[in-house]
């Protein structure tokens, strides 16, 4: 019985793309998803030049709120990722894709989400907090910022004497091992 083609996976994106390098890393040779295409909020941002560099076509958004448009660019794709994609997604477009879209926080949700919550942002608001540990969280997206159902977490530890920056990197690289696992766990329920 032939194997059904792989999933695919469009990465909405508005930064340097590290989230994005790790999904193209991790799916490079997967029969089970493949990173289809790549959209942008910003035509400044990193991610499409590591998206031009694996050949993954390219599309850059001149309205992020506006939900024909984003669709239009999402296309064919059965699971949508956001990966460090800072607007909002047009409530029309999470219809669409109730249950396939997903997003990664740098925090533990649902402490440290929600609008204005992202970047360095996320991280000074743990430090100042006291917490003692922080970490990834993948969830799917839904109509606000990070409240969507959890999928899956990754704890990190909150060291003293860390800053945001060094908070930040060890989040990252549990972000960089969390998100692939996830995208593989639902392309095998989707495909």
């Amino acid at each position: 019985m032939p194997h059904p083609p792989p999933v695919r996976v469009a990465v909405l994106v508005s930064g340097g793309g590290t989230n994005l390098q790790a999904l193209l890393d991790a799916l490079h040779d997967s029969p089970l998803a493949r990173v289809a295409r790549v959209i942008s909020s910003r035509a400044d941002a990193g991610a499409l030049e590591r998206a031009r560099r694996a050949s993954v076509p390219t599309a850059v958004l001149r309205d992020p709120g506006d939900p024909a448009e984003l669709l239009a660019a999402l296309g064919d794709a059965q699971l949508v990722v956001l990966a460090g994609y800072v607007k909002l997604v047009p409530a029309a477009v999470v219809s669409r894709f109730r249950g396939r879209m997903i997003n990664i926080h740098p925090a533990l949700l649902p402490e440290f989400g929600g609008p204005g919550m992202y970047g360095q942002h996320v991280h000074d608001a743990v430090l100042a907090s006291g917490a003692t540990e922080s970490g990834a969280t993948v969830h799917f997206a839904d109509e606000e910022f990070d409240r969507g159902k959890i999928i899956a977490q990754e704890r990190v530890p909150v060291r003293p004497g860390d800053t945001p920056d060094s908070l930040a990197a060890r989040v990252l690289e549990a972000e960089h091992r969390l998100l692939p696992r996830v995208v593989l766990d639902l392309a095998k329920r989707i495909g």
